[in-house]
């Protein structure tokens, strides 16, 4: 009943937020509800069926913060190494594989990539980032002869129409999709032996962490990644603070 809105003030949302805490619901559950909850009254305020918004002050858990799964690197150097180039199929698998841990792409931008979007002489890619915009990355060798091989010796044979422009394809000729890449990445995993749950995503956040391991700066991290804010980038930080941490125990004397 509409009137029975009337009696909703803070004090009853603060008392919904507790409940909901100790009823033992995760605080992204909590902010979600939490957030429906507040667009509600703001709309019956917007449209004149109340004055005050009960949820305005009322303070919100904060989402729970996840750090992204990352492979260690002998598990890349198997996801990667148990991959046989010997049919078409394979070698596509393995050259896309080589080239979300090789150059952090997004899978949105790798089924993106057309024919003429590799630069195998200088080594380089060129994608379509999130806001249309554009910008090179670098390959190492290895992703460059994965890379390669595919596209001299196995695009052709699944190549159905020679208009079709895309780099990676699909067995009918077309355009793979973000689908079909998620479907090839956590099959290859599942062959290489890797329990954890493997997508695009885990490479390119493999790929951030590895590089900053290994000391290479945020910001060009940031540029290899294609963030706009260095706020995003430094979520890697945390997990090499972890690692940090890790050699320590593991090295110095006293630890």
């Amino acid at each position: 009943r509409a009137d029975m809105l009337d009696d909703v003030d803070s004090n009853v949302v603060a008392s919904y937020v507790v409940d909901m805490m100790k009823s033992g619901l995760a605080n992204t559950t909590v902010a979600r509800r939490m957030a429906a909850l507040r667009g509600f009254f703001r709309y019956l305020v917007a449209s004149g069926y109340r004055e005050l918004d009960p949820t305005r002050g009322v303070e919100i858990p904060r989402a729970d913060h996840r750090l992204p799964a990352v492979l260690g690197i002998e598990e890349v150097e198997r996801l990667l190494s148990g991959v046989d180039p010997a049919d078409p199929l394979a070698s596509r698998n393995r050259a896309i594989l080589e080239l979300l841990y090789g150059s952090g792409i997004r899978v949105s931008e790798l089924v993106g990539l057309d024919r003429d979007s590799i630069h195998p002489t200088r080594r380089e890619i060129r994608c379509i980032g999130k806001g249309n915009k554009e910008r090179i990355v670098p390959l190492g060798t290895i992703a460059v002869s994965a890379m390669a091989h595919y596209v001299d010796e196995a695009r052709p044979k699944l190549l159905r129409d020679r208009r079709e422009n895309a780099l990676f394809l699909n067995h009918h000729g077309g355009r793979l999709t973000r689908q079909g890449v998620w479907r090839i990445v956590a099959r290859c995993a599942r062959d290489a032996g890797i329990d954890e749950r493997v997508t695009p995503h885990v490479l390119r956040h493999s790929f951030a962490t590895h590089l900053l391991e290994n000391g290479a700066d945020l910001r060009a991290v940031q540029e290899l990644l294609g963030h706009a804010d260095i706020a995003t980038t430094q979520i890697y930080t945390h997990l090499t603070g972890t690692h940090l941490r890790n050699v320590y125990t593991d090295s110095h004397p006293r630890a």
